[in-house]
């Protein structure tokens, strides 16, 4: 899955997982996303399927603005597993587990404009646009507009 994942070209612009990356490159990008849970930076998920556990994508909760109530959150599916609503239902449940940390009240998601799927992902897992391409993002080493969607919780 994260061979397949690594062949988006998006990717490895928001990220550490190369493009088409090797067998010992996607096997590092996984342990880094071991590491977060060690160092305090947030969960990283794999998103697996219910019926056979087949790995289809990532997604993660960052917590560098916790102290401020925040949260991030991420995902990623494989290209070949996309169009079945697998990172909405990956985004609703890390949401869900975000509400049994204490002290967290807000996930936010930055999402491109162009970015469609994503801006409906958002839409579909329970987030509101905040407001218009205002955010900036690093995006490839260049700084983009993004929108800021959100959920608090109730």
């Amino acid at each position: 899955m994260v061979r397949d994942l690594s062949t988006d070209p998006y990717m490895p612009l928001t990220g550490t997982l190369p493009a088409d990356a090797t067998d010992a490159q996607a096997v590092a990008w996984i342990e880094r996303q071991r590491e977060r849970l060690r160092t305090g930076a947030g969960y990283s998920f794999c998103v697996a399927d219910v019926t056979d556990d087949r790995a289809l994508g990532q997604v993660g909760l960052w917590l560098a603005h916790l102290h401020e109530g925040r949260a991030s959150a991420g995902y990623g599916v494989a290209p070949r597993e996309r169009g079945r609503g697998v990172a909405a239902q990956a985004l609703r449940a890390v949401t869900a587990f975000a509400w049994t940390i204490p002290g967290l009240d807000r996930v936010v998601l930055d999402v491109e404009p162009w970015n469609v799927a994503s801006v409906r992902t958002a839409q579909r897992a329970g987030y509101r646009c905040e407001a218009g391409p205002t955010e900036q993002r690093d995006i490839g080493g260049r700084s983009a507009e993004v929108l800021r969607f959100s959920t608090t919780r109730e």
